[in-house]
C-alpha cells in the first residue's frame, strides 16, 4: 500500500491515546489519535478509525485486552503507543514492558498491518521530581527502537526533540499531554508515515516565555507533588487505576465523522 493510502486506523494504547488532556469525560476526549485520524482522513475521505485505548493500563494489559479487538477489526494501520504507566511503578521491567510492545508490533505486522510508534520524551525535564525515572525512559526508547526494527514498525522520534519537554505541550498534571502536545504527536505520526502534507513543522520550538524563579519553580513542584503526585500515589498503594470500569471509547471501525455508540446504547436501541 502506498504511503498515505490507508482505510482502516486503529489505536492501542492507555490514557495519552485515549485522549485524557484534550476535552474532558464531559465534552468528550479528542487527542493525538482522533488528531491523527484526522490527517488520514483529509487524504483519504473513507477512512473508518477505532480507538481501543483505555486510560491506566500497562503495556501488558494493553497486550491483553487490546490486540485480540485490534486484529478482529482487521487494520492497514495501527499506532501502538504504551509503557508510560509502566515506567511510573516501583518494579517496572524495561525487557517485560518492551516484550509486550514487540508482540503487539509482530502481531499486527503479520496481519498486514503497518505499524506505527513513538519513543517517549525525558520525563525529567518535564517534572523534576521525576528526574530518577529518567534512565527507565532512555532504556524503554532503546528497546521500542529496536523491536520496531525488528518488525518494520515506524518510529516517530518524539523523545529526539527538545520541543516534546515544554511544558506548554503538557497539562499540569505533566503526565498528558494538553491539546497542542496532543497536536505536535499527531503531526510527527502523520510525517512518520510520510502522509502527503506532513513535514517537520512540529519539531519546531515555541516563542521564548520568561522563566520562574528558583523559588517559583520550586513552588510549583510542591504544588504539582500536592495535587497530583500523592492522589496518583494513593490509588497505586489501593489497588486501583483511574482506568477501572471503563472501556474503549471508539471500539468499533467508524468513518470519523460518526460518533460511537456505547455498550449501554448498543443495547438501549436492540432492546427498546
Amino acid at each position: 500500500m502506498p504511503h498515505g493510502e490507508y482505510l482502516r486506523y486503529v489505536a492501542l494504547g492507555d490514557s495519552q491515546t485515549e485522549g485524557l488532556g484534550d476535552g474532558n469525560d464531559t465534552v468528550g476526549l479528542r487527542g493525538f489519535a482522533d488528531r491523527f485520524a484526522e490527517h488520514l482522513a483529509a487524504v483519504n475521505p473513507g477512512l473508518r478509525y477505532a480507538n481501543l485505548a483505555v486510560r491506566g493500563r500497562v503495556a501488558g494489559q494493553v497486550r491483553a485486552e487490546q490486540l485480540g479487538p485490534a486484529l478482529a477489526l482487521r487494520p492497514d494501520l495501527a499506532t501502538v503507543v504504551a509503557g508510560v504507566n509502566d515506567l511510573l511503578r516501583p518494579r517496572f521491567d524495561a525487557a517485560e514492558v518492551a516484550g509486550h510492545l514487540e508482540e503487539m508490533f509482530a502481531a499486527l505486522t503479520a496481519a498486514g498491518a503497518h505499524v506505527v510508534t513513538l519513543t517517549f520524551p525525558d520525563v525529567g525535564k518535564i517534572a523534576p521530581l521525576a528526574r530518577p525515572l529518567r534512565s527507565r525512559v532512555f532504556d524503554l526508547n532503546t528497546r521500542i527502537r529496536a523491536a520496531a526494527a525488528r518488525h518494520g514498525v515506524t518510529v516517530a522520534e518524539t523523545a529526539r526533540h527538545a520541543v516534546t519537554t515544554d511544558p506548554r505541550l503538557w497539562t499540569a498534571d505533566r503526565l498528558h499531554a494538553s491539546p497542542l502536545g496532543h497536536e505536535r504527536i499527531a503531526a510527527a505520526l502523520a510525517q512518520a508515515v510520510h502522509l502527503p502534507g506532513s513535514d517537520d513543522a512540529w519539531t519546531r520550538p515555541l516563542p521564548p516565555q520568561t522563566v520562574p524563579s528558583g523559588r517559583q519553580a520550586a513552588a510549583a513542584e510542591l504544588r504539582w507533588a500536592a495535587a497530583f503526585l500523592a492522589p496518583w500515589l494513593g490509588r497505586r498503594l489501593r489497588g486501583r487505576s483511574s482506568g477501572d470500569g471503563r472501556t474503549a471509547k471508539r471500539p468499533q471501525l467508524l468513518p470519523l465523522s460518526a460518533s460511537p455508540v456505547s455498550p449501554v446504547d448498543a443495547e438501549r436501541r436492540e432492546f427498546p
